[in-house]
């Protein structure tokens, strides 16, 4: 399902304009793609656009843009001022809707694995997952139950099961969660070993949320 959103027109001014256009109330952006004659300058509500990189990044846009009418669109970047991390500026991407995309989607990890009922820990690695598929499924969240994890387990890419119509795009090999034994009960070699193994895990799973949206 689509969001709705309302962009206004805007011209490309000076800093000084832009800075007055931040102080409003607004966000400046962008939206190019295949089916717009040109890229469209848009100015957005900071608040809205703010409530929805909070609960659907992700998501396809209904935006209505000036002179173009209402097009599906998805956020491709948002640039943020580095100390305030205030949003400064916006790309968005029309989009087809017969087309698939590559995107990110938040894991919602559910049931109480037996592994913390004993007194482990529960380490998630990935907290989201790079998907591909049709804009209209993607997904707000993809679930993954721990339930049957015991101590000393780990659940891969690969034990995911993915929504119909969803692929999943990581390596099937990455630790997406696994339940730690608490360290009185590691010998040094287990601890090191452990360590070893959640550092290259959370390197993998770093470079993986680095990956933008992709459009065919």
């Amino acid at each position: 399902m689509s969001i709705p959103m309302i962009a206004e027109q805007r011209t490309i001014g000076t800093k000084g304009e832009i800075r007055k256009l931040r102080a409003s109330g607004k966000v400046p952006g962008v939206v190019y793609g295949k089916q717009l004659a040109q890229p469209s300058a848009i100015a957005l509500e900071e608040k809205e656009l703010l409530a929805l990189l909070r609960s659907h990044p992700n998501a396809v846009l209904d935006l209505d843009v000036p002179g173009s009418g209402k097009q599906p669109v998805m956020i491709v970047d948002v640039q943020r001022e580095a100390l305030t991390r205030r949003i400064l500026h916006i790309d968005l991407h029309q989009i087809n809707m017969n087309e698939e995309v590559k995107t990110q989607v938040r894991v919602d990890f559910v049931g109480e694995a037996n592994g913390v009922g004993e007194g482990g820990i529960l380490q998630a690695l990935l907290h989201e997952l790079e998907i591909e598929c049709l804009p209209a499924n993607i997904p707000d969240a993809i679930e993954v139950n721990v339930a049957d994890l015991e101590m000393g387990q780990s659940l891969l890419v690969r034990d995911v099961i993915a929504p119909a119509g969803i692929k999943l795009l990581a390596d099937p090999e990455q630790v997406v969660v696994t339940v730690l034994a608490p360290q009185k009960d590691l010998t040094e070699e287990e601890a090191e070993a452990q360590a070893v193994e959640l550092k290259e895990a959370a390197a993998r799973s770093t470079e993986a949320q680095m990956h933008e949206v992709d459009f065919a």
